[in-house]
């Protein structure tokens, strides 16, 4: 089967890897986005899908508007039998989708239709989910509201973080899309209509949907503070007993019962919230280190937190 796999994030490698080790697959072309500036010093860098793509001698195409008339010929003269999907960046248009013989697949990381959109990791958590998974739908112009293939399904930890179940379902991604491949190569591949009943929508973040609210229950920041581990991250700013301030990224945390005013700091760096305490454990102030909370505490008095 020729297939044109389109991805940008590092959730899809293991699915890449897969592609490029099934020999019932001949991956014509990997479509990624173009190469961005990023770390400290803001070099220009490829991704690692496309890293990962030039070490098997793939051909790489990085058009910064797959809508563009010359992107959609490049991919139409590959002439696929299938297009593979996860984790791109921009939307397809029809016109991509309906390129190749077979279709268009998208590997979305929810099992939809809960948690459409760009952040269904953050979202299972934030949603405080029991369970998640890799939902393998075809693709339509909509926003993931494509018929379903298939799904795979995993528990979620009471610990899960944004970091650790994108790494899982990063893992779990590959048997899906082998299942996918196989029911396609022999005609049994199901469309399920997603009912827009159960639908919900997982939006972009950004830096400031870190930010924490002091008047929130404690269980619902404790939730915030692993959905957004590693990015964007939970920040406060602490207000020391010498009047002077620190802003701070807290790492980890966990809810427990206790009354105290919003935002007045207890012993052991147990926050005041709308309902309960938030004990913290690990945090970063800005410009150091990650550290646990008895370390930031020595000689480091504080009484407030916003």
């Amino acid at each position: 089967m020729n297939v044109v796999y389109f991805g940008s994030g590092d959730i899809g490698l293991p699915s890449l890897r897969l592609l490029l080790n099934n020999p019932a697959v001949n991956l014509l072309a990997v479509v990624t986005q173009p190469d961005r500036p990023s770390g400290r010093g803001l070099e220009v860098r490829p991704s690692n899908i496309k890293k990962l793509a030039l070490s098997h001698n793939v051909a790489v195409l990085q058009p910064k508007k797959i809508k563009a008339a010359e992107a959609m010929a490049d991919i139409a003269a590959l002439n696929p039998d299938l297009i593979v999907v996860m984790a791109y960046g921009q939307i397809l248009p029809r016109s991509i989708l309906d390129i190749a013989r077979f279709g268009a697949l998208n590997l979305h990381a929810s099992l939809l239709p809960r948690h459409r959109g760009a952040a269904p990791v953050n979202a299972a958590i934030l949603a405080g989910d029991r369970m998640g998974g890799i939902t393998v739908m075809w693709m339509d112009e909509g926003l993931d509201t494509g018929d379903i293939l298939l799904q795979q399904t995993l528990n979620l930890a009471s610990d899960e973080t944004a970091g650790t179940l994108h790494d899982r379902l990063a893992e779990l991604a590959p048997d899906a899309l082998n299942q996918a491949l196989e029911r396609i190569r022999t005609g049994d591949a199901p469309r399920i209509r997603q009912d827009e009943k159960l639908a919900t929508y997982a939006p972009k973040l950004d830096r400031s949907s870190g930010r924490i609210d002091w008047s929130l229950d404690a269980v619902e920041i404790e939730r915030r503070i692993r959905a957004f581990h590693p990015w964007p991250g939970s920040t406060a700013e602490f207000t020391l007993a010498d009047g002077g301030t620190v802003a701070v990224k807290i790492h980890k945390a966990v809810a427990e019962e206790g009354v105290a005013e919003r935002g007045n700091i207890l012993e052991d760096l147990r926050v005041g919230c709308g309902d309960g305490l938030l004990r913290i454990l690990e945090l970063q102030p800005s410009g150091g280190k990650k550290m646990d909370a008895s370390s930031f505490l020595r000689g480091r008095p504080v009484i407030h937190a916003r």
